[in-house]
């Protein structure tokens, strides 16, 4: 996974509702609220819809930046695979008109992709750690 991917993909974990993550709700705070330092000079926002890390101003140093945050965060919790167990949720939005067709041309471009955002071999629910 993209360095860009995988520091949006961990914030965005560690805000949101999760019950079953094998990272407590005392690191996510503490992920989100050091890779929010590392961009922002204003304190991190305490309401759950503020919470959400953009990225787009910054560089690659403050990337590797929150790369090399999370990762230490990680390993001083011994915590080497994320695991969680969410139901996919129901669709919130539709798309607006201006994306039909770039959706319609993706339905083109791979028309054999599964529909679904599950894994094909999802674990057992047995085998997912505890929070």
């Amino acid at each position: 996974m993209p360095d860009l991917q995988f520091v949006l993909f961990v914030s965005a974990l560690c805000t949101a509702d999760l019950t079953t993550i094998n990272v407590s709700q005392e690191l996510r705070q503490t992920i989100f609220d050091r890779c929010w330092a590392l961009i922002h000079t204003e304190p991190p926002p305490t309401t759950p819809q503020e919470r959400v890390l953009d990225l787009r101003g910054g560089t690659e140093l403050t990337l590797d930046a929150c790369m090399s945050t999370i990762r230490s965060l990680f390993q001083e919790a011994n915590i080497t695979t994320l695991v969680w167990d969410h139901p996919v949720s129901e669709t919130r939005m539709t798309s607006t008109p201006e994306a039909t067709p770039l959706i319609d041309r993706l339905g083109q471009l791979y028309p054999d992709q599964p529909t679904g955002v599950d894994p094909p071999r999802h674990p057992p629910r047995e085998s997912n750690p505890k929070p």
